[in-house]
């Protein structure tokens, strides 16, 4: 899985190297804009943090493997980011924290925004089937579900 679906344009630039050193440059600093966005969710309480990063690594993978190599051998994220590259897996408690986070933001959605009663469908609707995605992804070191491809 080298990305190649992702940038068709430069596989088939052939030496444009201008191209391919824009890409890059594009990359990089989107993966960088994605570290601070999770820099800042982890100091908010609603903001998420791991789904930053996990975007953050894969622009890195396209354009600066010492910054990826960073990402995934950090002490405190790595693991997480590792784990989710290696078998789609999240830990429980990330989860619980992501789909709680969800409701929070959801219900203070409801209450400050006092939306129309299509745009709260919609956002209940997206919200909830976010939420049943992350249940169902494999749950961190647990080698049946991660074997099992839930």
């Amino acid at each position: 899985m080298s990305g190649d679906w992702l940038m068709p344009a430069l596989r088939n630039a052939g030496g444009n190297g201008r191209l391919k050193r824009f890409a890059r440059v594009g990359w990089l600093s989107l993966g960088i804009f994605c570290v601070a966005l999770g820099i800042v969710g982890a100091l908010l309480p609603l903001m998420p943090t791991t789904i930053f990063l996990i975007l953050a690594a894969a622009c890195f993978a396209r354009s600066s493997p010492r910054l990826e190599r960073w990402l995934l051998d950090h002490p405190r994220c790595g693991p997480t980011l590792r784990a989710w590259r290696r078998d789609g897996a999240m830990s429980r408690r990330a989860k619980a924290m992501a789909v709680g986070g969800m409701a929070t933001g959801y219900a203070i959605f409801f209450t400050v925004a006092d939306p129309p009663v299509g745009v709260f469908v919609v956002a209940a609707l997206i919200m909830s089937a976010c939420a049943v995605y992350i249940y169902t992804r494999p749950v961190t070191g647990n080698k049946a579900a991660a074997g099992r491809g839930a």
